[in-house]
């Protein structure tokens, strides 16, 4: 079964994904290695080694997730399980989480510290795909077909924003309506959604300013103010994006070298994470950000493509899902380094350091596989049926 399994998976979309991922660990070393002495006094290949750890084993959950057939996950009773148990986390993240950079993001448990908000994503994702395929027969009955799975969707969401972390909580919510969207309801019901949403946020917001965490705070208007004026800010709020400007502005299209950035050496806070794209522009010029730019673009087109082809519901929703879960994310990220949009601490996909993001984007990665894999034997199962 395994065997029959390997020689139906998509080889194309697992050599970008490894490629892009080791690119992405390579791009670590360079950014950290100056960080890691200068900031955290340890040795220059310490993120190295940490993300070369996490690396591993996220290849292996890929593999495993690629091998198992994805329609097991839509069995009632792992749904069940799973919400609950991504329900546990978020209210134990909210009791007993670590603080960083003025966010409730992390929980330890045994010893390992991870972010709950990120298994969130995949686990929303596979939610509302089983439910929405198995609610198909009703989808245009707004109350009993679509409204059930969306009050979980703004439930977990409004939980993130509550850490507060806005930029997670906009890439969930925004993924899930991806799902939504794509299940098949009528025009009628998505304007209706539409219209809920808005009151929704409208909700979140006072929610927020009754309990003393406005959404709106002074943090966050510096942010806005600086991402529209970053050079006025140069030294407090648009420190990070004005030397993301000079980074992506010194590389040209060869770049100064790799390892030779010059904004890493203590320039640009953090190089190694969110804004690891503008050490690429600067080391490896238009050239290294173009190879980027086409691996993460073709994942994510090679999903949408997957979610068309597949013609089981549960398959086609996940694809759509985790290629539009790859695809927002990158914007985010992008959006921010480049200064289109206000800073929001989000990882760029399989490149940035991050244990907890590239376990997560890993998952998502062997249940595209799954999917491909499953689409591509029931079309040879097709065939010979026609044969026969």
């Amino acid at each position: 079964m395994i065997k029959r399994r390997l020689k139906s998976l998509d080889y194309s979309l697992l050599i970008v994904y490894v490629v892009l991922s080791v690119f992405g660990l390579i791009m670590i070393y360079s950014a950290s290695m100056v960080t890691s002495i200068q900031i955290y006094d340890v040795e220059s290949d310490y993120f190295f080694l940490k993300q070369s750890k996490v690396l591993v084993l996220s290849y292996l959950i890929c593999f495993v997730a690629a091998i198992i057939p994805y329609r097991n996950y839509k069995n009632n009773i792992f749904l069940i399980f799973m919400m609950l148990t991504m329900l546990a986390f978020l209210v134990g993240l909210l009791l007993y989480g670590r603080t960083v950079n003025n966010a409730t993001s992390w929980i330890s448990i045994f010893g390992f510290q991870f972010q709950p908000a990120e298994f969130v994503k995949l686990a929303i994702i596979v939610y509302l795909a089983a439910v929405y395929s198995k609610k198909q027969p009703y989808i245009n009955d707004f109350n009993k077909g679509v409204i059930p799975p969306v009050v979980f969707l703004c439930f977990f969401s409004f939980l993130i924003v509550l850490q507060p972390d806005i930029g997670t909580a906009a890439i969930i919510f925004a993924t899930g309506a991806i799902v939504v969207f794509c299940a098949g309801m009528n025009w009628k019901n998505l304007f209706k959604l539409m219209g809920i949403g808005i009151v929704i946020i409208a909700i979140f917001a006072t929610i927020m300013s009754l309990t003393g965490n406005s959404l709106i705070t002074q943090t966050r208007i510096d942010r806005f103010t600086s991402f529209m004026d970053p050079f006025k800010y140069e030294l407090d709020e648009g420190l990070q994006l004005v030397n993301s400007y000079v980074a992506i502005g010194s590389g040209g299209i060869m770049g100064v070298g790799l390892g030779k950035s010059i904004q890493k050496l203590g320039y640009l806070p953090e190089a190694h994470t969110d804004f690891i794209m503008a050490i690429i522009a600067e080391e490896l010029g238009v050239l290294g950000v173009g190879f980027v730019l086409f691996c993460l673009g073709f994942i994510v087109l090679k999903g949408f493509h997957l979610g068309m082809k597949c013609k089981d519901a549960f398959g086609s929703l996940l694809a759509f899902g985790i290629a539009g879960l790859i695809g927002i994310q990158t914007f985010i990220n992008l959006g921010g380094v480049s200064g289109l949009i206000p800073i929001t601490g989000v990882t760029l996909p399989f490149v940035s350091y991050g244990g907890t993001s590239l376990i997560v984007l890993s998952g998502c990665m062997g249940l595209l596989l799954s999917v491909s894999i499953q689409a591509n034997l029931d079309m040879e199962t097709k065939e010979k049926s026609k044969i026969n």
